[in-house]
């Protein structure tokens, strides 16, 4: 691989890896069964690989990505038309696009949400983290901080309606829905 080609599979790797989750939820709210989200998410980053080279840098990759899984989920259902339980094309679309719609929005309220913890102080954040570690059990996390569960779980509430405050005055100062 020459320097060219390991900065595109570079640059490629990191769009990927960033869009891929809401991609994922994108594809995962069209395709009814798991098993079969995933065969077309393996397509879905096949043909994006593919055709990386004819995607302009100064173009939305989410959005390009977003074009490509709904084809390949048409695809994917032009495929199984005989099944009773697949949607029809045209609820397909209808899907496919109030999905792309709801995963900018869930992607803006991220947005918000990570600048409102940042702003929290840093003991607040550091509880946070703790508590929504994966594994993290309150009673353990309560018996190290020296308090009752029930007094962690207070503590947590008002940092959460806090945290919901904040994204929501986020969301409406920016502009977003």
């Amino acid at each position: 691989m020459t320097d060219h080609d390991d900065s595109r599979h570079e640059m490629f790797l990191r769009l990927y890896a960033a869009h891929e989750p809401a991609l994922r939820a994108f594809v995962r709210s069209l395709v009814p069964m798991v098993a079969d989200a995933n065969d077309v998410m393996q397509e879905v980053a096949v043909v994006l690989w593919q055709k990386f080279g004819e995607y302009a840098t100064s173009e939305d990759f989410r959005r390009w990505a977003f074009g490509v899984a709904r084809f390949k989920v048409l695809s994917w259902q032009r495929d199984r038309m005989r099944d009773r339980h697949i949607f029809g094309t045209d609820l397909t679309e209808l899907l496919a696009t109030e999905a792309e719609i709801d995963a900018s929005r869930l992607e803006r309220q991220r947005e918000a949400l990570r600048h409102c913890l940042e702003k929290l102080p840093v003991e607040q954040r550091q509880l946070v983290d703790s508590a929504y570690a994966p594994g993290s059990r309150i009673d353990e996390l309560a018996r190290r901080t020296g308090q009752t569960a029930m007094a962690l779980y207070k503590r947590l509430h008002r940092i959460r309606m806090a945290l919901v405050e904040c994204t929501r005055n986020v969301m409406l100062k920016e502009g977003w829905s």
